[in-house]
């Protein structure tokens, strides 16, 4: 080989190396801030990490909240109709958390069973329509208008 070609295969091989470096440095840092999400059921398998965080997702057991007076502690129950996990949470919740709702918790797992949480968002549901939106519908004969939202739903977010 001639040292031009030398230097070119270098020059190939140091970008080649670098690419790679760059990619494996990527998926790393990647893999650190992946959030899974879990239901109860396979939380009670053992699948989620430990010491690590993810998500919680499920219902909020009927009749399960239980607040701590006079402070921001409350718990509560999320199931997925097979298995339930009890959540402490430190905070404010959202105007959608109520019983029956459907919740996502960031957090971890306790030593003791229970899924600590940092954060909890609740879902809305998926079919939700502006009550002026079903009721035109409803008036141009639409067969599938869905209800109209109650008075006390809260706003829809997306």
């Amino acid at each position: 080989m001639t040292t031009q070609r030398q230097r070119r295969l270098y020059l190939v091989l140091l970008v080649v190396t670098c690419v790679a470096v760059a990619v494996g440095l990527s998926l790393r840092a990647f893999q650190d801030n992946l959030l899974f999400f879990y239901s109860p059921t396979q939380l009670r398998a053992g699948e989620p990490p430990e010491g690590k965080k993810f998500r919680l997702g499920g219902l909020v057991t009927v009749g399960s909240v239980r607040r701590e007076p006079g402070s921001l502690e409350v718990q509560f129950d999320v199931t997925d109709n097979r298995e339930t996990v009890t959540v402490s949470y430190s905070g404010v919740l959202p105007d959608l958390f109520r019983d029956g709702q459907g919740v996502i918790a960031l957090g971890t797992l306790a030593d003791d069973g229970r899924f600590r949480a940092e954060e909890v968002l609740a879902k809305h549901d998926e079919n939700y329509m502006p009550p002026e939106v079903a009721e035109s519908l409803a008036a141009q004969g639409h067969p599938t208008a869905p209800k109209p939202a109650t008075a006390g739903a809260g706003p829809a977010l997306n």
